[in-house]
């Protein structure tokens, strides 16, 4: 069932593109990926671009500009010609939460950006480690109430989706938890199975393996719902602290002023490539599944996210 509502919006999408923008593209599209290779990111982007590829006939090139926290292939994309032939894998940390952490962002995403279609919003994992005398959110809770400094979370660095999905928890919670930021979710995971931290929220590829080990036990999703990929595993919000949901964001993004005819035409072709049984596939061993739909949903997904998260981060007083 879902799998045919996916193809019925993909048509009608295709439907509504008028016929100057069926031809395109004539040439190479260049698809910006701010991050270097071998990320979430970078995979995703990967397969989206090798998919178009295929649909259109023409290149999908992948250009990796990574730096300055992702930003700077977004500020890249904001000064590209907006023709349709640059567009750009953006992400939680460059849309949502780089204008309130960056004093200097030189782009404004919703003025400077154009919505193309939501491709992704991962959960995290709320993992700890297995010495730690918790096996629900509400344990955990209990725990950091009665152990005051005993709590200490890992990131992938500060003003990342896991230091601020980490800050949200403990301010809906009420406990203290000292944050250490590493470079990267991976060195975090490491220490938490060694023990030299208590906890993290961390990407399902590098907590998974742990898991399913027992090097790590998982309290809960940080999701809405449960993940179809684990759905055993409780919300943060069903395991002990109600109200609590936090998911990451990935969308496709072209220069502002790009024609709306070819909005239309590049949103209903990765649509069409989102609904494709081996990208849902590969999604899903990320732990998380297509989003697709409307430009305009995606506008007020950029508009919502930057208002919950700014606040969050003016609230916590974080700049780089």
């Amino acid at each position: 069932m879902v799998y045919r509502m996916w193809i019925v919006l993909a048509a009608a999408l295709a439907a509504a593109v008028p016929a100057a923008a069926q031809n395109f593209p004539v040439r190479p599209v260049r698809f910006i990926v701010p991050f270097a290779p071998g990320g979430n990111t970078d995979v995703q982007g990967r397969l989206i671009a090798l998919k178009l590829s295929e649909r259109w006939g023409q290149q999908v090139v992948v250009d990796n500009r990574a730096g300055a926290g992702g930003t700077l292939g977004v500020e890249m994309l904001a000064k590209a010609p907006a023709d349709g032939y640059t567009i750009a894998l953006a992400s939680f940390g460059n849309i949502l939460v780089g204008p309130s952490l960056f004093p200097k962002l030189p782009y404004d995403p919703m003025k400077d950006l154009a919505p193309v279609v939501l491709v992704s919003q991962p959960p995290g994992l709320l993992v700890v480690n297995p010495g730690l005398p918790v096996k629900t959110v509400a344990d955990l809770i209990a725990y950091g109430k009665a152990n005051p400094g005993k709590l200490n979370y890992g990131s992938a660095g500060t003003g990342t989706w896991n230091h601020l999905f980490a800050e949200h928890f403990k301010a809906l919670a009420g406990i203290p938890m000292t944050h250490v930021p590493y470079k990267g979710a991976n060195p975090a995971v490491t220490d938490v199975i060694g023990g030299q931290i208590q906890l993290a929220f961390a990407p399902f590829p590098a907590a998974v393996p742990h898991i399913k080990s027992g090097r790590l036990r998982v309290l809960g999703v940080t999701s809405a719902q449960r993940s179809p990929v684990m759905p055993e595993v409780p919300t943060v919000a069903e395991s002990g602290l109600a109200g609590y949901s936090a998911a990451s964001w990935f969308a496709v993004l072209a220069p502002a002023k790009t024609p709306s005819p070819l909005i239309q035409k590049i949103n209903a072709d990765a649509n069409r490539v989102l609904a494709l049984p081996e990208v849902r596939a590969a999604f899903a061993a990320d732990g998380t599944e297509p989003v697709g739909g409307t430009p305009e949903q995606l506008r007020e997904s950029m508009r919502s996210g930057i208002e919950q998260w700014g606040r969050l981060v003016r609230d916590l007083g974080v700049k780089l």
